[in-house]
């Protein structure tokens, strides 16, 4: 005999073998003990919360000789010529493969002929959503005035793509996703029946992973079941034929980014990706961790909403304690924009690096949270011995013990600076005055490299344009023309002759700490006048 898959073997015989949907259940079955059954019903929600099992029950109760309860015997002829998928009296149609126009008007002939057995004919069209327009005219004016033995029940996943016409003549109900102790509980149950042994920690795991979906779960249950086939399914055995990632790598993770630490999580993201994890669930699992955390710093009494063990909830607690409510919001912002993108994405693993650099690297960004967290740091260094001192070693004070052009320093760091001069000439002041103009005039890939070079004061006062090493330095220092092409333009803006010296430097780091800033120094008198 060939084997049947977990979803298909126990899908629900009656209504009290469906788990999750007690709300739909329950009114099909009074409708059904009142005989106030309608005629066409809509049943919509996502994959796997059993919709069409639903429609099947309900078209074996309404059929059933012996209905006990609303519910179906299972035992006449009815029932099992239902079941076995053989009855004349009940019609599936799959709108995704039969949507025309043909199609339904097919069903709008057969609906007039009555059952020859049994009392009603119930059609099941499943993803009605994927009717043509036409074929929805085409059912519109039987569903609103069908024969008394015919019903109607249409499922579908996007509801919104149902026409309101539609929508108005249908009774509605909306399955809901299944909660992970309902899915876990029947997973047990089902694999008592079965007589595997499964580590109820793995079950859990495999629920939250089906995301609201029975048939997900069985699914992912399933294949563990055959990849460790004779073995007992452990929580391990589970992430691996999963792809998963164990939860104890996030809280290392997290700490790695809590200490800047790029190095670090970029060798995890190696780990990870060399034990052959599915990075976009690690990605959806990440995300749900930082949840988890945010859910913990927020409220004292959480157990009920996170689904995680006791010692795991302890281990949530002291991680949260590490990290700020506004910096775990940046993080999820990040990583949920990381979501979207990836699914689609070739170089997934390139997308999560950025991603954790922008967690790392806060400057790398400009919103309010971004913000936060850097002046965060800078409080820290503060409060672990960092002093404040100024870029040029002696900027005035503007009254509260901030100094323009200032940088931090660990305590004891005595690195000597170029003086400021006493006097700025009025040429270079003109070029720092409209800098912003001449950058915006200037043409690629000349314009992205002074935007990232800073401006200061050489010999005999002469404009220094300091540039990082690399392409802007080997652009300005080494190829013929483009330094004689900047200083004309500088020559242009400004009405007269520039004297313009080209100075290097390994990154933005040096050039704050080992030059005088024009900039901030220019921007800070003007300040001071007004």
């Amino acid at each position: 005999m060939s084997y049947t898959a977990l979803y298909r073997k126990f899908r629900p015989g009656c209504f009290e073998d469906v788990k999750g949907q007690e709300h739909i259940v329950t009114t099909l079955q009074n409708q059904i003990k009142a005989e106030r059954i309608g005629h066409a019903y809509l049943f919509c929600g996502t994959r796997g919360t059993g919709k069409t099992s639903i429609a099947k029950i309900f078209a074996k109760a309404v059929n059933c000789e012996h209905p006990t309860d609303g519910s179906p015997c299972g035992e006449c002829a009815a029932c099992k010529a239902i079941a076995a998928g053989a009855s004349m009296n009940v019609i599936e149609i799959d709108a995704a493969s039969n949507n025309g126009v043909d199609n339904i008007r097919e069903i709008v002939e057969e609906v007039s002929y009555s059952p020859a057995e049994g009392k009603y004919k119930v059609y099941i069209i499943d993803e009605v959503h994927m009717l043509s327009i036409g074929a929805f005219n085409a059912l519109l004016k039987t569903l609103e005035e069908p024969p008394s033995y015919a019903i109607f029940i249409l499922a579908t996943t996007e509801v919104h793509k149902i026409p309101i016409t539609i929508l108005s003549r249908c009774q509605r109900y909306d399955f809901k996703r299944i909660t992970i102790d309902t899915i876990a509980d029947r997973l047990h149950e089902l694999m008592d029946k079965e007589q595997i042994q499964v580590e109820e920690k793995a079950l859990r795991y495999v629920a939250k992973t089906a995301d609201g979906s029975m048939r997900d779960a069985l699914s992912l249950l399933d294949q563990c079941i055959a990849f460790h086939f004779g073995k007992e399914l452990t929580y391990d055995k589970v992430l691996d034929v999963l792809g998963a990632v164990d939860t104890e790598v996030f809280g290392r993770l997290l700490k790695y980014v809590l200490g800047r630490n790029v190095t670090s999580c970029i060798g995890l993201l190696e780990e990870i990706v060399m034990q052959g994890r599915e990075l976009t669930q690690f990605v959806a699992d990440f995300t749900w961790y930082l949840r988890n955390l945010l859910l913990v710093k927020s409220s004292d009494d959480i157990e009920d909403v996170i689904d995680v063990s006791s010692d795991n909830l302890i281990r949530l607690r002291e991680e949260a304690d590490m990290i700020e409510v506004d910096a775990i919001m940046r993080y999820i912002r990040i990583f949920s924009e990381l979501s979207g993108q990836i699914k689609y994405a070739v170089q997934k693993r390139i997308l999560i690096e950025i991603a954790l650099i922008k967690l790392c690297r806060p400057d790398m960004e400009k919103d309010y949270e971004s913000i936060v967290e850097r002046i965060r740091a800078v409080e820290e260094k503060i409060e672990n011995g960092a002093a404040f001192v100024p870029a040029g070693g002696g900027f005035p004070s503007d009254g509260n013990g901030m100094h323009g052009g200032g940088t931090l320093m660990t305590a004891g760091a005595s690195k000597e600076r170029p003086p400021l001069p006493k006097a700025i000439p009025e040429d270079v002041q003109a070029v720092v005055d409209k800098w912003s103009m001449i950058v915006g005039q200037a043409s690629m890939p000349m314009k992205q490299y002074l935007k990232n070079a800073g401006l200061s004061l050489g010999g005999d006062n002469k404009l220094m344009i300091v540039v990082e090493d690399g392409l802007a330095s080997d652009y300005f220092m080494k190829q013929e023309g483009h330094k004689e092409l900047l200083i004309q333009m500088l020559s242009e803006a400004v009405g007269k002759e520039i004297d313009v010296t080209i100075q290097s430097v390994p990154d933005r780091n040096t050039f704050v700490q080992d030059y005088v800033d024009l900039s901030q120094v220019i921007h800070m008198d003007i300040e001071v006048e007004e």
